[in-house]
């Protein structure tokens, strides 16, 4: 089955840097799992609530320059935050941007700075970032929905 974003999620792409909006259009074409497009860009007032909050860990936030996207998988229509979904969505996006020929960053590999360098399924990725921190002593922050440009 193929496909769309919706009106929604194309007006969440809204400011968003046009490579990366359209590694988020080609990806909806080429994955197994439905997703749109949740947020975009975000204010500064937004970042530190979500700061506050422990949901985000920066106020550098590529979000606030048009540089971030969230992303929601949906099943049957139902939005879902089932991690093993986003790792589908993370194969799309980095099929995408392979096409687009763009560098992104996954929140749940945030080692790998360019996707398309990864030799492997992201599911693979996600593991490798989890092994690293744990190696580290540190706790892994994994944002699934999260995908950056990188440049």
């Amino acid at each position: 089955m193929t496909f769309k974003l919706s009106r929604r999620s194309l007006d969440n792409l809204e400011g968003v840097d046009e490579r990366l909006a359209s590694v988020a259009r080609q990806a909806i074409g080429l994955t197994k799992i439905d997703f749109g497009v949740i947020q975009g860009m975000r204010t500064e007032a937004e970042q530190k609530v979500l700061v506050s909050r422990g949901a985000s860990k920066t106020m550098k936030s590529k979000h606030l320059v048009g540089k971030a996207i969230d992303c929601m998988a949906y099943i049957d229509s139902r939005a879902s935050w089932e991690l093993s979904l986003y790792d589908d969505i993370a194969d799309a996006i980095k099929e995408a941007a392979n096409i687009v020929n763009c560098p992104i960053r996954w929140g749940a590999a945030w080692h790998i700075d360019d996707l398309r360098k990864w030799d492997g399924s992201m599911a693979d990725a996600m593991g490798s970032y989890i092994d690293l921190r744990r190696s580290q002593g540190k706790r892994p922050f994994i944002d699934g929905p999260h995908f950056e440009l990188m440049d």
